[in-house]
C-alpha cells in the first residue's frame, strides 16, 4: 500500500515509477522526458540561428561561429562559476536542510513546530525574492574578534539559493525516514536502541539510497537557476554574455546564437545528472 504524502518525489521509487504509468494511462500518452535528442535540437536551433544571422549581416562581416570561438574562453570561466555556486549552495543547502528534516520529526513539540515553519517558508518562497532580500539585507564585511571578513556579491547569492535548497531538502529527508516502515523503530526499540541510535544506525543509512535520486534532480534544478544570480549583478555567464554582446555593438542578430550557445551548455551539464537520476531510480527501487 502506498504512502500517503503531497510530494510525489518523496515517493519511492517504485510508487513513483507507478505513478508516473498511472498518469501516462489518466492523459492516454506517455510524459516528456528529456532526451538526447533535445540537445541535437539545441546543437541544430544553433547553427540554424548562426546562418540566418550570417545571411542577415552579409559576407563582410566576421562569422557568428568566429565570435563565438573568439568568446568562448571568457563564457566558460563564468559557466565554471556558475558550477562553483551550484556546488557551494548544494553543499550548504543540504548540511542544513538534513539537520531541518530530522528535526521535523524532533518528539519536542517547539523545535518540529519550528523547523516545519522555516521549512514551509523557504520552500514557498521565489528563489528571486530570496536573492534579493540577501543582497540587500546582508551587510558588504563582517567582523569576527576583529578579523573583517568581506562578503562579496556571489557569496550572498550562494547563501540565497542555499535557503530553497535547504527547505527542500529538509522535506526529502522528513518524507525519506517517514517512508520507513514503522515496524523498524519498533524492532530497534524491542532491541534496546534509544531514539537517536536507532535514527542514526538503522533509519537514516535506509534513506540515503531514497533520498538521492531527488537529491540530484535538485542540484540540477539549482544548476539552472544559477542565471538567476545575474540579475543581482554577480559575474557569472549570462552576466558574461549580456557583456560580450554589447562589446560586439549590440548586434541583434548574436542574440539567439549566444544564448543557445549557453542554453546547450547548461544542457550538456544536466543531461547526464538526469539520465543517472532515472538509472538510480530504478537500480534503488523498492521492492514490495
Amino acid at each position: 500500500m502506498s504512502r500517503g504524502t503531497d510530494l510525489p518525489v518523496l515517493l519511492p521509487a517504485a510508487d513513483r515509477l507507478a505513478e508516473r504509468v498511472r498518469r501516462e494511462r489518466e492523459v492516454g500518452a506517455p510524459i516528456p522526458q528529456l532526451r538526447a535528442r533535445h540537445g541535437v535540437w539545441l546543437a541544430g536551433i544553433l547553427v540554424f540561428a548562426a546562418g540566418v544571422a550570417e545571411a542577415q549581416t552579409g559576407a563582410a562581416a566576421e562569422s557568428i561561429l568566429t565570435i563565438l570561438l573568439k568568446w568562448t574562453p571568457l563564457l566558460f570561466q563564468g559557466f565554471i562559476f556558475n558550477l562553483a555556486i551550484s556546488f557551494l549552495a548544494m553543499a550548504g543547502g543540504t548540511v542544513v536542510g538534513a539537520l531541518l528534516g530530522i528535526w521535523q520529526i524532533s518528539l519536542l513539540p517547539p523545535v518540529r513546530a519550528g523547523s516545519w515553519l522555516i521549512t514551509q517558508f523557504f520552500r514557498n518562497a521565489p528563489w528571486l525574492v530570496l536573492l534579493f532580500f540577501c543582497m540587500f539585507l546582508l551587510p558588504f564585511q563582517i567582523k569576527v574578534f576583529g578579523l573583517v571578513i568581506p562578503l562579496p556579491d556571489w557569496v550572498k547569492a550562494t547563501f540565497g539559493l542555499a535557503l530553497p535548497v535547504m527547505a527542500n531538502v529538509s522535506e526529502l529527508v522528513r518524507g525519506a525516514i517517514q517512508s520507513i516502515p514503522s515496524g523498524q523503530w519498533e524492532s530497534a526499540e524491542s532491541l534496546a536502541f534509544n531514539r537517536r541510535q536507532t535514527l542514526w544506525m538503522i533509519i537514516l543509512p535506509q534513506c540515503v539510497k531514497r533520498m538521492l535520486p531527488p537529491w540530484m534532480n535538485l542540484y540540477a534544478i539549482l544548476t539552472m537557476a544559477t542565471v538567476l544570480a545575474s540579475v543581482v549583478g554577480v559575474s557569472e555567464v549570462m552576466t558574461l554574455t549580456g557583456r560580450v554582446l554589447s562589446a560586439e555593438g549590440g548586434r541583434t542578430d548574436l542574440l539567439v546564437p549566444f544564448y543557445s550557445y549557453i542554453l546547450l551548455w547548461f544542457f550538456l551539464y544536466c543531461y547526464p545528472i538526469a539520465r543517472l537520476t532515472v538509472r538510480l531510480e530504478r537500480r534503488f527501487a523498492v521492492k514490495s
